[in-house]
């Protein structure tokens, strides 16, 4: 099959969606599939060469240029089917996208009689109520946004918030599939699509065993930090604890944006003073305040971005992730790739907990005091020895192998049915 991925953000960019799209690519590609990947072209760092992108004119959207849009309309439509009629027959589109990405890979598949399944990665209320005050405006202005797009894609539908919203660019598609569970039974609920598919985001099964085959009865978290860091500049990696000291290892990683709750995090731990190395993973606008809130505690530590590979080895030696938003993650990738290489999770999102099926500490609510009360709480429960172990089912089902075997059922479902 070829089947061609739409997202919002260049699959080279920072996001969890992205890692996932590259991970989906490869194993695809390894299953005998071709790939193309449509996304706005990156305006940050090297652009990336590969044939397997095929990158629309964009313009910028964040001061660090990392995030880029591509406005969908016929110019965008004349590009695209210029840049295809050089490429192999398309099979099946497959949109992984929730704005601009949606509506162009809608709008294509639409004009070539193309089979749609569609990935929902976004809580698009949530996410638009955590970074402006102004979201319902907002929303109802995406919405008009959205009907101009895809007008004539499917059934014309009204509404003015997110879930109209998520119905509206459901429309066309032939499967929609979610991340997890607790996502596909809201989506269902809200009418955005009759029965929603779940298939995890999963994890790359070589990392995982390269992770892994590293590992030995007699290595220690102590000295997992090294022993799996691969990192070219030895003062990015962080240091093995002294022979006989139980100071825990925290790791936050993610976006620094307000959806994600990093200043509440750094907040929690300045209030419990808790005795543990905080390790901060990831970038983005709100570098400068956190930093700031951190410096009321001498262990909290920035290692801004890294490569996914040395991400998971920093998991792999942590004594625990930290996971803070509420309410907006469809799936939370950190803490199920901590589950599959035995990390517990502090987790703040009720959701995620219940998806994890143990191996956690839960938070009790939304709260600063709750989160540092947890802090506290999960770093004696290391110190004695005594941490939750993670549920080892989620180690076989979080396979990328498995993801791409389920996501391949629901193409050839799909394409059957046509």
């Amino acid at each position: 099959m070829h089947i061609v991925f739409f997202g919002d953000q260049h699959l080279e960019s920072l996001g969890g969606a992205q890692v996932s799209m590259r991970l989906q690519r490869r194993y695809l590609e390894r299953a005998g599939h071709t790939v193309t990947a449509v996304a706005p072209k990156m305006h940050a760092g090297a652009r990336p060469s590969d044939a397997a992108y095929l990158d629309l004119p964009s313009m910028p959207i964040t001061l660090d240029r990392e995030y880029s849009m591509s406005w969908p309309g016929r110019r965008t439509d004349r590009f695209l089917d210029r840049a295809f009629a050089s490429r192999p027959p398309v099979d099946l589109v497959h949109v992984q996208a929730d704005f601009w990405g949606a509506f162009i890979g809608h709008r294509f598949a639409h004009r070539h009689g193309i089979r749609v399944v569609h990935t929902m990665h976004n809580r698009v209320d949530v996410g638009m109520a955590a970074v402006t005050p102004l979201h319902r405006p907002v929303l109802a202005a995406l919405n008009l946004w959205r009907r101009v797009a895809m007008r004539g894609v499917g059934e014309p539908t009204g509404g003015g918030d997110g879930w109209a919203f998520l119905r509206g660019i459901a429309q066309g598609s032939n499967a929609v599939t979610a991340p997890s569970a607790h996502f596909a039974r809201r989506l269902e609920k809200h009418g955005v699509f009759p029965e929603v598919d779940v298939v995890w985001n999963g994890i790359d099964d070589d990392l995982l065993a390269s992770l892994r085959a590293r590992e030995s009865p007699s290595l220690t978290r102590d000295t997992t930090a090294q022993v799996l860091s691969r990192a070219e500049d030895a003062d990015s990696q962080p240091s093995a604890r002294p022979a006989g000291q139980k100071r825990p290892r925290f790791v936050w990683l993610g976006r620094m944006s307000p959806e994600k709750r990093l200043l509440p995090f750094l907040e929690a731990v300045v209030e419990s003073q808790v005795d543990a190395d905080i390790e901060v993973i990831g970038g983005g606008g709100q570098l400068r305040a956190a930093e700031k809130i951190a410096r009321g505690h001498a262990g909290v530590r920035f290692a801004g971005r890294l490569p996914y590979a040395e991400t998971l080895a920093r998991i792999a030696a942590a004594d625990a992730v930290v996971q803070t938003s509420i309410g907006f993650e469809t799936q939370g990738m950190t803490p199920f790739e901590a589950a599959t290489l035995g990390t517990p999770t502090i987790v703040s999102d009720p959701d995620i907990a219940g998806e994890l099926r143990g191996g956690l500490w839960a938070v009790p609510d939304a709260s600063v005091t709750a989160l540092a009360q947890t802090l506290q709480r999960a770093a004696s429960d290391i110190v004695a020895g005594r941490a939750p172990t993670p549920d080892p089912d989620v180690a076989t089902e979080f396979l990328q192998s498995s993801r791409t075997a389920a996501m391949t059922e629901i193409y050839q479902r799909v394409l059957a049915a046509k």
